[in-house]
């Protein structure tokens, strides 16, 4: 067995004040990746106060020779399902996506591996883990008839939780004294919250003046980590670590720890102070017009006297100083299912100034809002944004970036934002974020002048904003399909392209087909099938009706099922996809059925009764499942064996080779067979992705020539009261085959 250790930050949590809780979810197959559905996806809770999270990953497979060698890739993160890129395609224009973490396990001589994966401080709410196989292969195996292996990954949760912890409040000192063992703290950072400012007051070691702390503020968050970490100095002055736009309406965890050695001891005392943010809200008239004609603040609730009032407190009028940020109200709209619609109010445009940021607010905190992918678009009226102006916006979870008068970075305390700017030369701006995290999230925005200031100070720009959260980036495009995938309750969207086109939306054209091979590849797959008719003339002239109405059923749903299953321009569906695809299933399993029993030369109502059971049973096969190779491939060698069976009853008691004709063996039989057997080898072992237009279009010729060259000779012409001759006299002989006898009418 092998053991493998990987660490992310320093655990070094002690276990006195601490309980540890144990989480574990069934185990489940892994899949070689095509696109994110191969992924086998995990989500766990991690509780508020977790110190320590260590993460048990075990991967097993099967001991049977199909089993290969292999690794197996594991990606982290917390808010959100990992933005991952195995076959390293491209994104889609103006997407954001951060690197997955990532460890890999690999399965070589041993059966089964296992890896420890450890977190210090992680974040507490939603984790997912997220695991797969190697890029599959572009062979098109078929269900059940190549030998597989399973390869099973099972992911268990450690964590570490603090219960006994002290809770700082503001401006108001906690002491604290360190021997051996961390101290746990944590403060709350109430809703408009411009800057936390930590600071270790007091302090003493063994005696003496001196800090030596290692202050860690902050949770650890994949794939990206700003956790702060201060290292305190001997000196005596005060140690201070200050936060702009700490993340808003949570506690927020702090770790000190002695670094004196294990006997030494500190004392110091911990201070928070809070620099709040004085809010200016637009107000809106309200939707429901009640007799008074009033305005209602709409982030408060409260009635607003006018906008005279507004107007003082934006300049500072109003007592408590000046306004830090232009407080938008926002609405949100569920559409559908990981669908939302974000909009203001008022339903109008944006107004963005060069005093203070405007501020809306995108409530992504639902627990199901994070397997999607947020779509931001600004754009900036023309008539107002002239060429020394620029609109510049920063998008960022948990709080909001109002720094813009000092740097345009937008860093928050805690969180990357991703910056979007609008000017003269460029008046829209677009950004795309897969899977954004849980949480509340903050657009920003600011007017700045690189020249002029004062003539900044009295512009406004109107900027409209068109802000949605949806499944999949338009509905990846017209060469893919986006698909609802589903964990345990949690539902997240994919993208499964086709046509060679790859990547999050099915946007990378790098080994993409053209329209013309598209149309050349549908032509194939439809045309082919004309080769159908062959068989259909065959089966008539010989006078085998059911069968002519087999291959004509078949004909029909493998043109318009493969006419239907091809992307882009060259498609037609007459039914729903799942139905042609049935029909064309069943059409062809049934076309070998009748074929083989009707070499058997069976008793008429004996065939017509294995003829009707046959297909019956072929469709509960196909209902059951679809791509299982040997519920079609039962049926069919079951056939065989009533055709072997009566062709040695009928050697045996004629006593000589059946058929009995050297030209049926040499003209139809061998070459019937010898298509046939062409066509198996093909379906079976030479598909891939990349040539399946023209290896199943083969299938289609060689299965078709196979029924034609293998139908036998009609048998006698004599029917049931069917008149044999016809007399100049008008007089009739007629045969009935009940009676054997023969009248003169």
């Amino acid at each position: 067995m092998a053991f493998t250790r990987l660490r992310v930050g320093v655990p070094r949590a002690p276990e006195a004040g601490l309980v540890s809780e144990h989480f574990s979810q069934a185990p489940q197959r892994l899949s070689f990746y095509s696109w994110y559905g191969s992924a086998r996806l995990f989500r766990f809770r991690v509780p508020p106060d977790t110190v320590l999270l260590r993460w048990l990953l075990q991967v097993s497979r099967d001991s049977g020779a199909a089993c290969t060698d292999a690794e197996i890739t594991v990606h982290f993160r917390s808010g959100a399902p990992p933005v991952i890129n195995p076959l390293g395609t491209r994104f889609p224009d103006d997407t954001s996506v951060q690197p997955s973490f990532q460890v890999r396990v690999p399965l070589s001589a041993a059966p089964l591996s296992n890896v420890s994966v450890n977190v210090s401080h992680p974040a507490p709410g939603d984790w997912f883990v997220a695991a797969h196989l190697p890029p599959a292969s572009q062979k098109i195996e078929l269900k059940g008839l190549a030998p597989t292996c399973a390869y099973v990954f099972q992911p268990d949760m450690l964590v570490k939780r603090v219960v006994e912890i002290s809770i700082v409040e503001p401006d108001v000192p906690l002491p604290q004294t360190l021997v051996s063992h961390p101290s746990y703290l944590k403060v709350f950072v109430p809703e408009y919250t411009r800057e936390l400012l930590l600071e270790l007051q007091g302090c003493v070691a063994n005696g003496s003046l001196g800090c030596p702390v290692r202050l860690t503020v902050g949770p650890v968050t994949l794939p990206g980590n700003f956790q702060k970490v201060l290292t305190c100095a001997g000196a005596p002055q005060p140690c201070r670590l200050l936060l702009p736009s700490p993340p808003w309406d949570r506690w927020l965890q702090l770790t000190a720890e002695s670094l004196v050695g294990p006997h030494g001891t500190v004392a110091f005392s911990a201070v928070a102070t809070l620099t709040a943010c004085r809010p200016w809200s637009v107000t809106v008239q309200p939707l429901l017009q009640s007799g008074q004609n009033q305005t209602f603040n709409a982030s408060a609730g409260w009635p607003s006297p006018g906008p005279d009032h507004q107007d003082l407190g934006r300049s500072g009028g109003v007592g408590g100083g000046p306004f830090c940020l232009t407080n938008q109200p926002v609405t949100r709209e569920d559409t559908d299912v990981v669908s939302v619609h974000f909009q203001p109010l008022d339903r109008l445009s944006v107004t963005v100034r060069s005093d203070t940021p405007s501020v809306m607010r995108l409530r992504l905190n639902t627990g199901m809002d994070s397997g999607g992918s947020l779509t931001v678009s600004l754009r900036a009226n023309q008539t107002e944004i002239r060429n020394e102006t620029l609109v510049v916006a920063c998008l960022n979870a948990a709080s909001p970036f109002l720094s813009f008068n000092t740097s345009l970075n937008c860093t928050t305390a805690f969180f990357q934002g991703h910056p979007l700017s609008l000017s003269a030369w460029s008046r829209k701006a677009n950004l795309i974020i897969p899977y954004p995290e849980t949480d509340n999230w903050y657009l920003s925005l600011q007017l700045t002048c690189s020249e002029n200031e004062e003539d900044c100070e009295q512009a406004a720009v109107h900027v409209e904003t068109t802000l949605y959260l949806v499944p999949c980036l338009n509905d990846c495009g017209p060469y893919g399909q986006c698909l609802l995938l589903r964990r345990h309750g949690y539902l997240y969207a994919g993208c499964s392209c086709k046509a060679g086109w790859r990547g999050w939306g099915c946007t990378d054209n790098e080994t993409a087909q053209t329209v013309a091979q598209q149309k050349a590849a549908t032509l194939l797959l439809t045309l082919s099938n004309l080769m159908f008719l062959a068989p259909i003339a065959v089966s008539v002239q010989r006078f085998y009706l059911v069968e002519a109405s087999v291959y004509a059923y078949t004909m029909f749903f493998s043109t318009f099922y493969h006419a239907c299953d091809q992307p882009g321009e060259a498609v037609l569906c007459i039914l729903s996809y799942d139905t042609l695809q049935y029909c064309d299933f069943l059409g062809s399993g049934t076309a070998i059925w009748v074929t083989i029993l009707c070499m058997a030369r069976l008793k008429t109502v004996l065939k017509y009764v294995l003829f009707l059971l046959g297909t019956l049973v072929i469709a509960m096969s196909l209902q059951l499942d679809r791509r299982g190779i040997w519920n079609m491939l039962g049926p069919c060698l079951f056939a065989f064996v009533i055709m072997a069976s009566m062709w040695v009853y009928r050697c045996g008691h004629r006593r000589q080779c059946y058929p009995t004709s050297w030209q049926r063996w040499a003209f139809y039989l061998l070459p019937g067979v010898s298509m046939a057997s062409v066509g198996v080898a093909i379906y079976t072992s030479m598909m891939t992705s990349d040539n399946y237009y023209y290896t199943h279009s083969i299938w289609h010729v060689l299965l078709a020539g196979s029924a034609a060259l293998l139908l036998p000779p009609p048998a006698e012409p004599a029917e049931p009261w069917a008149c044999s001759q016809k007399l100049p006299c008008h007089y009739q002989i007629c045969k009935n085959d009940r009676e054997e006898l023969y009248t003169v009418t």
